[in-house]
């Protein structure tokens, strides 16, 4: 018997990818406003306490923006994977 595919079901790799590029886009644009122009710096020291390396530099904003879109990814997967899974 075929396994019945629910139209309602989100992709895991289609939600993972999208939360972690918008994730990563957020904290890079974060760390370099706050480079640039000073606003959000202590924001941006309050995440670099997670994120090794994310301070207000470019250095910081690029090592930021991958932590963010490894942190967005893993998360995004999951809300998909148990939406999916609450739906059945």
């Amino acid at each position: 018997m075929a396994k019945k595919i629910c139209c309602s079901c989100i992709s895991v790799q289609g939600l993972g990818l999208s939360i972690g590029i918008l994730f990563a886009l957020g904290a890079f644009l974060m760390a370099i406003f706050a480079w640039r122009l000073g606003i959000g710096i202590e924001i941006v020291n309050l995440i670099g306490t997670v994120y090794p390396g994310y301070e207000a530099s470019l250095r910081g904003a690029i090592l930021g923006g991958i932590w963010a879109f490894i942190d967005g990814l893993i998360f995004g997967a999951v809300l998909a994977w148990v939406y999916n899974k609450l739906q059945k």
